[in-house]
């Protein structure tokens, strides 16, 4: 009995240790929370913006680039990454842009929706295993900040942070 204790105490102290170690900004995060944590240049920031605002374009609601999640994929990519990954979302952006350049003479943000649309769809369906790999951390990246913005988790999943009502005082039918 003592040695299922001491296995249960150990895995919960791994496990609070791993909640403790987690960048408290990737919950619910906002624009100026992650402002800071840029790893591309200008040029290549502006590229990432558009890239993610074609994966979650603007509709009824604020598309990815509007909510930050390009600064969101840079921080992440920055603080939770490897050298290698870090490397890859650079070369990425500056790839995707010179794609552009090449098919359509002119830059991925000058691009149109359909053309930038096209870039995006051949990369993920190409056999290039470099720019399928920076393509598919780059989607998830932009999954995962768009569903945990603020705006997101405040007005369209209406998160809350203790679900469930407590009511003490409520009257009770005898049946």
């Amino acid at each position: 009995m003592k040695m299922e204790r001491r296995v249960a105490l150990k895995s919960m102290a791994v496990a609070m240790g791993a909640m403790a170690g987690l960048p408290s900004w990737a919950s619910g995060w906002n624009k100026s929370a992650v402002a800071k944590g840029r790893l591309l240049s200008a040029d290549q920031s502006k590229n990432l913006t558009m890239i993610v605002e074609t994966i979650i374009p603007k509709t009824d609601t604020p598309g990815a680039g509007e909510l930050g999640v390009g600064d969101f994929v840079q921080k992440m990519v920055k603080d939770c990454y490897d050298a290698k990954a870090q490397a890859s979302l650079a070369s990425g952006v500056s790839n995707i842009d010179e794609q552009s350049i090449q098919r359509f003479g002119k830059s991925f943000t000058d691009a149109s929706k359909e053309q930038r649309l096209q870039i995006l769809s051949e990369i993920e369906k190409g056999s290039d295993a470099v720019q399928k790999g920076f393509f598919s951390m780059v989607k998830n990246l932009t999954i995962q900040g768009y569903m945990t913005s603020e705006y997101v988790m405040t007005n369209i999943t209406h998160y809350e942070m203790i679900p469930a009502r407590y009511h003490g005082c409520v009257p009770v039918k005898k049946g």
